[in-house]
């Protein structure tokens, strides 16, 4: 830091501990003069030889016939003050970044000007100013702080302006040719540290700027700013990161904070100031999705109008498919009852599909004036927006207040060709249903509704076929598709069983079936995962070339179906056993089994005696 000293003489300023300043001396005081609370017993020649205001006061309080004089709003009061009284007595006075500005401005106040005095006050402190503060990053900086309590004799005597342009003057130098201190203590930098000057072995960033302007006031800041852009020789992308950093260092993380009225002002005050800073192209503005959506969360809490929501609304809906889950969870505001804000989530949803030409039912608009769409969203944003909204509907699943509706909705608003898989909606579902266990059974249907089983992964049908809080339609459906996998059905078998699980799915229809009973435990997934391992592909021995699904041994068969949860065999037990046979099912040649199943039919090879002969003692399951 930059720092001039003034005065040759020491300091003899005394203070009695009241209020009361005075100069050791064997002369006594002649003049008191009144500083806000304070008074100062001084000598009328050392003050009417440097001031031309006190020159003047100091004459008509003797015409008054009084020694004492008032002195009302002086820049900086007693501190400042004092610098110029003890400047007149020729003491010793230190300035810097911190003081300098004051000092001139009581300087410029008390008339100290070089038609008074050569060599004054005003004349030193602007050597002082161009030769020294104005030449250093830090001393503007301090400096430009400091002209914030001194409006507007630092606006008027230009100041404020000046310390701006030796900011805007260096941010943009080459980082090759900066040599002075500046603070860095993000991304390359381990911890907080200053860098005094620049090693031959490190480079400048670009961005070596950003975080000291982050310690100044909004309005300064915006000023700042303005004179950086107006310089055009700073890329948006670096202005943008200005801001990131800016609103990191003073928006609040706690959400309690943003909704204490005392603050919101400030808030969004500082909200309009960085969306006029904005680059005016929302598309290549570079910002961050997480950094909008950070804005839109503090918008909404501190209510700061319909206007601002937009605009980050706007630029959030051209990335949202680069959000995380938890940027999105914004707390939502009275009257609402869930604990984040659903609609405003499933309101940037519809807007970002709009802008692919996509109904809000999920229907791609591809028949429609393409003028009326931006679809420039490729296929790869999709896919990951639809992950986005099934980790979204993930976490916000657990709420109690949560719709069905609203749950729903936001599913269904993707598109199915986003969703090649449905691990990420399944596990929504999974949490719905067990955090909303009173849900009725219509509504367990909906929502389970919205999942495909065929698009289920190996871990995600192991889970499902043991999860008691799905429709049994749903389960049989898992176990269905899930045994067929295994058994390396081709298509056009799963086409042919077709009318097998219609009919399944119809007699699970019955009245038998509404009913609740309590369920035991399912079984692990390693006992599940067992059972459906021990399946494969025989070859039928008649004629008629079907196919079917058999069990590779007895013992095996017997274990498999003791591991099976008890709900799953009485699904078993009501489908495929108790009601005679469905479309498809074949008796096998020389099977004595009562009952048996056989899968529909395909050129196959005749069985193993050794598991028909087995299968009489042991009933054998088979799902077509």
């Amino acid at each position: 830091m930059k720092f001039m000293k003034l005065g040759s003489k020491p300091d003899a300023f005394q203070t009695n501990g009241s209020g009361s300043r005075y100069v050791l001396s064997h002369l006594p005081s002649d003049i008191v003069i009144h500083v806000d609370e304070a008074r100062f017993y001084l000598h009328k020649f050392p003050l009417l030889s440097k001031s031309s205001l006190l020159q003047r006061m100091i004459i008509e309080a003797s015409q008054n016939g009084t020694d004492e004089v008032v002195i009302q709003d002086i820049p900086g009061g007693v501190k400042t003050f004092e610098i110029c009284a003890k400047f007149c007595y020729g003491m010793v006075v230190t300035l810097n970044a911190y003081s300098v500005v004051a000092a001139r401005c009581a300087a410029e106040y008390l008339g100290m000007t070089e038609d008074v005095e050569k060599s004054n006050l005003i004349f030193k402190i602007e050597v002082f100013l161009n030769s020294g503060i104005f030449r250093s990053w830090k001393d503007s900086i301090i400096a430009l702080q400091t002209t914030d309590a001194l409006l507007p004799w630092s606006e008027e005597l230009k100041l404020v302006g000046r310390c701006i342009d030796s900011i805007a003057t260096k941010v943009i130098v080459n980082p090759s040719n900066v040599m002075w201190s500046y603070t860095y203590n993000r991304k390359s930098a381990s911890s907080d540290e200053i860098v005094e000057t620049r090693k031959s072995s490190q480079a400048v960033p670009k961005d070596w700027w950003v975080e000291d302007l982050c310690e100044l006031d909004v309005d300064l800041y915006r000023r700042a700013m303005v004179a950086v852009k107006s310089r055009g020789r700073i890329p948006s992308d670096a202005v943008v990161e200005a801001l990131e950093a800016y609103a990191a260092r003073w928006l609040p993380e706690c959400c309690d904070t943003l909704v204490d009225d005392v603050y919101s002002t400030s808030y969004k005050h500082l909200l309009e100031t960085i969306v006029w800073l904005l680059p005016s192209d929302k598309g290549s503005s570079g910002c961050s999705c997480r950094f909008f959506l950070k804005l839109l969360k503090v918008t909404v809490l501190i209510g700061a109008g319909e206007l601002l929501k937009e605009e980050f609304m706007d630029r959030i809906v051209l990335q949202l498919h680069k959000a995380s889950a938890s940027d999105l969870l914004i707390p939502s505001k009275p009257p609402a009852q869930t604990t984040y804000d659903v609609q405003l989530v499933q309101t940037l949803v519809s807007r970002y599909m709009r802008r692919a030409g996509v109904a809000e039912d999920g229907i791609f608009l591809n028949n429609l004036d393409q003028d009326m769409f931006e679809t420039n969203v490729d296929d790869e944003s999709l896919l990951a927006l639809c992950r986005l909204v099934d980790r979204y509907l993930a976490e916000v699943a657990s709420d109690p207040n949560l719709s069905v509706s609203s749950f729903v909705g936001l599913a269904m608003s993707m598109p199915e060709s986003a969703r090649p898989r449905h691990d990420g909606l399944y596990t929504a579902i999974d949490i719905f249903l067990k955090l909303h266990p009173s849900l009725p059974k219509m509504d367990k249907r909906k929502i389970s509704s919205l999942m495909d089983v065929k698009k289920l992964s190996k871990g995600a049908c192991i889970h499902a076929a043991q999860n008691d809080r799905l429709p049994l339609r749903v389960v049989v459906q898992v176990l269905f598709f899930e045994q067929l996998g295994a058994a390396g059905a081709t298509a056009a078998g799963a086409a042919a069983n077709g009318g097998s699980v219609a009919r399944c799915m119809a007699r699970l229809e019955d009245d038998d079936w509404k009913e609740d009973r309590a369920l035991p435990e399912p079984p692990t997934p390693g006992a599940l995962k067992k059972q459906l391992g021990s399946l494969k592909l025989a070859d039928q021995g008649d004629d008629d070339g079907g196919r079917r699904l058999v069990a590779r041994g007895s013992a095996a068969n017997q274990s498999s179906r003791l591991s099976l949860s008890s709900r799953s065999r009485r699904i078993f037990d009501k489908l495929w056993i108790g009601g005679g046979k469905l479309p498809g099912e074949v008796v096998g040649k020389g099977s004595d089994t009562s009952g048996s199943s056989q899968s529909p039919r395909s050129s196959a090879k005749p069985l193993e005696s050794k598991s028909s002969s087995s299968s009489s003692k042991n009933r054998r399951y088979s799902v077509s």
